[in-house]
Parts: structure tokens; C-alpha cells; sequence
């Protein structure tokens, strides 16, 4: 049984090491473009023109901020589930061994 491709592909690399370090953030080439002008386009050029722009200034920060909680949980999600695939892998080969001893017993337990 050891030696099925089954067995080999779900217990025979060690993939599942022990974490060292936590994953490394994904840097997007876009951020680093910057709007070169203001967010607003200017009229009167007041202090309610200035403050719309902070504040849309602000709004365009906490809007990068969840962008790049986007895209970690994204990553994380497709760690996870290649974890999932893996742990899935053994199962099955847990299975087929389980069933092949039970079979065995079975015959042993019979024939005695």
C-alpha cells in the first residue's frame, strides 16, 4: 500500500512543515501611483474646497487600507484551501488504508 501513487502523493512530500514565519504582504505595483493633483477640481479655491478634498484624501486612505485587507484575505483564502486539498489527499489515503485492514480482519476473522 506504501508504495501506491496515492499513498505517495498524500504522505510522500512534507508540504505540511512547521510555519517559521507568517506570510509575506503582496505589494501591488499600482500603489505606487500617486493622483497628482487634488480630488476635487477647484472653483473658488476656499477653505470648503480644501476640506472636501482632506477629507476625500482621507476616504481614498481607508479605502487602500481595505483594498489591501482584500487581497491578503485572498491570499490567505487560497493558502487555506491548497491546505484543505492536501489534508483532504491524506483522508482519502487514510480511508483507502482503513478499508483495506478492515477487509483483512474480515478475512482473518472469517476463515479462523
Amino acid at each position: 500500500l506504501k508504495s501506491s501513487d496515492a499513498y505517495k502523493k498524500a504522505w510522500g512530500n512534507n508540504q505540511d512543515g512547521v510555519v517559521a514565519s507568517q506570510p509575506a504582504r503582496v505589494v501591488d505595483e499600482r500603489e505606487q501611483m500617486a493622483i497628482s493633483g487634488g480630488f476635487i477640481r477647484r472653483v473658488t479655491n476656499d477653505a470648503r474646497e480644501n476640506e472636501m478634498d482632506e477629507n476625500l484624501e482621507q476616504v481614498s486612505g481607508i479605502i487602500g487600507n481595505l483594498r489591501h485587507m482584500a487581497l491578503d484575505m485572498g491570499n490567505e483564502i487560497d493558502t487555506q484551501n491548497r491546505q484543505i486539498d492536501r489534508i483532504m489527499e491524506k483522508a482519502d489515503s487514510n480511508k483507502t488504508r482503513i478499508d483495506e485492514a478492515n477487509q483483512r480482519a474480515t478475512k482473518m476473522l472469517g476463515s479462523g
